[in-house]
């Protein structure tokens, strides 16, 4: 077997002869690096591990062939788990119980409320079993068989206090637009005016503003529908006086 400067020596002759350079020019250069031996070997060993390591890979078994082929490629995400994952809390759709609106109580045949009495009612008029309590607003209604889901016909809602401006305004606000009229009820004062016109198709509420003193007001409201009950505008204005002239406070 040829040893490795032999080899050398071979290449550098082949070398030589295409470059048409001297023919001992492999002696000289193996006489030059015979002291550099060491490093030559380790540059040869280095060369072929380089070419082992630019090979491909072989993978060999016990009783079987030597197959190649590049490695197989490493994923860098890591495979799913299948570890059990808590269900979520059971959402409660159950929709939360409404606080309870808060009313005048039981009013009995609902002649007085707040702070006023009830002198007269239109004929067949019960109390509705139903207010509501606003502190310086509370308000409730009759009608023709105290149903309480039923229909209202009159209804009654009283201002006090912080609320008589808000009243205030809204009456200067018909006056305004030239709606309603200006009366008198007994000594006390009030405005008689169709509110809400053409609200659900309907021709609006008739309805009476009181002054009953400076720090209460009273709004007496007919239904759209129990107008009907009436020959027309003059009787229904008859009507809504006789319950205001019938109002007494107690405040």
């Amino acid at each position: 077997m040829p040893t490795l400067e032999e080899e050398i020596r071979q290449l550098m002759a082949d070398e030589t002869g295409r470059l048409q350079a001297a023919p001992d020019l492999a002696e000289r250069v193996m006489r030059f690096s015979h002291g550099k031996r060491k490093r030559v070997r380790a540059a040869a060993l280095a060369a072929s591990v380089a070419v082992i390591a630019a090979a491909p890979i072989g993978y060999v078994t016990v009783g079987s062939v030597a197959t190649t082929g590049p490695e197989p490629a490493i994923s860098a995400v890591p495979e799913p788990t299948t570890s059990a994952t808590p269900e979520p809390p059971a959402i409660d759709d159950t929709p939360p119980v409404p606080s309870p609106t808060p009313d005048l109580g039981d009013l009995g045949d609902g002649k007085e409320f707040g702070h006023v009495k009830v002198g007269y009612l239109p004929e067949g008029l019960r109390w509705s079993n139903r207010s509501l309590d606003f502190g310086d607003r509370y308000t409730t209604s009759y009608n023709l068989d105290g149903d309480k889901n039923g229909s209202y016909c009159v209804q009654i809602y009283m201002h006090e206090d912080a609320a008589v401006q808000e009243i205030e305004d809204r009456i200067q606000a018909h006056r305004d637009e030239g709606d309603g009229e200006e009366i008198t009820v007994g000594d006390r004062t009030g405005y008689l005016v169709i509110q809400n016109v053409g609200e659900d198709g309907m021709k609006g509420t008739p309805t009476l503003f009181l002054r009953m003193g400076d720090r209460q007001r009273a709004e007496i409201m007919f239904s759209p529908v129990y107008v009907k009950e009436f020959s027309g505008a003059e009787a229904v204005g008859a009507e809504l006086k006789r319950i205001a002239e019938g109002l007494t406070s107690t405040l």
